[in-house]
């Protein structure tokens, strides 16, 4: 029998809270312990997808490592170029087919590249649907803004094709619960772009933890804050140039005039991201996290706070957040923003030697709190150390970051047809962490109760509304994958 159970939802007034932009602007605290009557009732029921979840696939053609897998690349920006450029010099026996990408100017240098490594040049295409109809194509890497990851991926699923995702792999908790069905489905490799997870560092750094030399957990601090704060200017919208299919870009978006500052700057736009500080870089480090704490399940309430500090400009998204997960037994925080010009990344002599960051000025760390020691971990090569009492090193591993292993890790699983490090389950739920704390943000920057069983929200009627999302026309999340 199905389980099924009913949430009371706490009253926010009669009308609802109203989602603000900024948080500044609404702090206005509720007592949900107050709420005399609810506002609704919510029935939930555990996500469908986790009924279907397979630990390995039965169907789909072994590919020997004599035969050649046929790619595309799907978004050519100047990270999807990077990836499908470091895939080129992973040895591995493929070749690019397409290079796909809605917009002509981007895209060339990928295409000149891999010209001069395969000896022919990738047709270029604007639409995603000729690939997935080309039946010679194996694989697809996912580089679109995000508000495309999705319905991306699930069309490629559906046309049999594996699927190397960019994170944030989705736009909403929904996305990520049909992305799953979907792989599942059709039986489809699907990598994430959480890198971390091919990184020998951090399975060391979690024997290390499950060794018991850290003591019991008490708290996990997640940063990423990185330099700026960097001004702002929202051009005035005009006229969509020749070179790009504007509507196709927005796709699965609210339709809008052409903006170069939407198309340029889309982490900026809650209609296309999750902020570049939190989707864009902190779910490295949270992914991370997880993975290191043993992938734990999800939490049962957050409350993010921020704001737009330097510049009051149109961006939708805070130049800092803070972000406040309960796990129960112990706190994880997510401290994010572009603001900090003393903090950064850890530059190439760390990410691929053995020195480790100053970790006081490391922007992008991971603080682990024990009862008895604390480790510090550093993302793509960072490494990790290990603090007793009075600052003294006990334990320490330097990082090697490692993007080509975990391409080439997509690459083994789509040949063998074994489940990859980064596979869709964990991302789907790294990724809800990062859409929690921004519906909270959205929310007036009120705490939200979660329910880690069904992926429902218990006390705002409007942050559960925008778990499923909104969609145009002909670019719906299908109800059934």
């Amino acid at each position: 029998m199905e389980r099924r159970k009913f949430f009371l939802m706490a009253s926010t007034g009669a009308v609802g809270i109203t989602l603000a932009p900024s948080c500044q602007r609404s702090k206005k605290e509720i007592d949900l312990s107050s709420s005399k009557e609810p506002a609704g009732i919510v029935s939930g029921e555990e996500p469908p997808y986790r009924k279907v979840i397979k630990p390995s696939f039965s169907s789909g053609k072994i590919i020997s490592a004599n035969d050649t897998i046929v790619v595309a690349l799907i978004g050519a920006g100047s990270w999807g170029s990077h990836l499908i450029l470091q895939a080129a010099e992973t040895g591995e026996n493929f070749k690019v087919k397409y290079v796909c990408d809605v917009d002509d100017t981007r895209g060339g240098h990928a295409i000149s590249e891999l010209e001069k490594k395969q000896g022919f040049k990738p047709t270029r295409v604007r639409d995603m649907r000729k690939v997935f109809d080309d039946q010679e194509v194996d694989a697809v890497f996912i580089g679109t803004p995000e508000h495309w990851h999705a319905l991306a991926t699930i069309w490629a699923c559906q046309a049999g094709k594996d699927v190397y995702v960019e994170k944030c792999i989705s736009h909403n908790i929904y996305e990520g619960q049909k992305m799953i069905e979907a792989a599942m489905k059709y039986e489809r490799i699907v990598q994430c772009g959480t890198h971390n997870r091919s990184e020998t560092g951090a399975f060391s750094a979690r024997d290390y933890i499950d060794s018991g030399e850290l003591g019991d957990l008490v708290a996990v601090h997640v940063k990423s804050m990185l330099p700026g704060p960097i001004p702002f200017n929202e051009k005035e919208d005009s006229d969509a140039p020749d070179t790009i299919d504007w509507d196709m870009w927005l796709g699965p978006a609210p339709k809008v005039p052409y903006n170069i500052s939407r198309n340029k700057s889309w982490h900026y736009y809650w209609d296309y991201g999750g902020g570049n500080a939190m989707s864009n870089e902190v779910i490295h480090q949270l992914d991370m996290a997880r993975l290191i704490l043993g992938n734990p399940g999800l939490p049962s309430s957050v409350y993010s706070t921020g704001g737009r500090y330097f510049f009051n400009d149109n961006r939708d998204f805070p130049d800092y957040q803070m972000v406040t997960y309960d796990f129960g037994k112990y706190v994880m925080t997510v401290e994010a923003g572009d603001c900090a010009p003393y903090l950064g990344k850890s530059g190439d002599d760390i990410r691929f030697g053995s020195d480790f960051p100053k970790w006081s000025h490391n922007g992008t760390r991971v603080e682990i709190l024990g009862t008895k020691r604390m480790m510090y971990i550093g993302r793509m090569g960072g490494g990790w150390q290990v603090f007793d009492k009075g600052g003294e090193i006990v334990a320490q591993q330097p990082g090697l970051y490692n993007l080509k292993g975990h391409i080439q890790n997509f690459f083994d699983c789509v040949r063998s047809r074994k489940q990859p490090n980064a596979g869709i389950v964990e991302g789907h739920k790294s990724s809800i962490f990062i859409q929690l704390a921004n519906l909270s943000y959205r929310a007036g920057c009120k705490q939200l109760l979660f329910s880690p069983e069904y992926e429902t929200i218990l006390n705002d009627p409007k942050a559960q509304e925008m778990i499923n999302g909104q969609y145009r026309k002909g670019f719906e999340i299908p109800g059934k994958v």
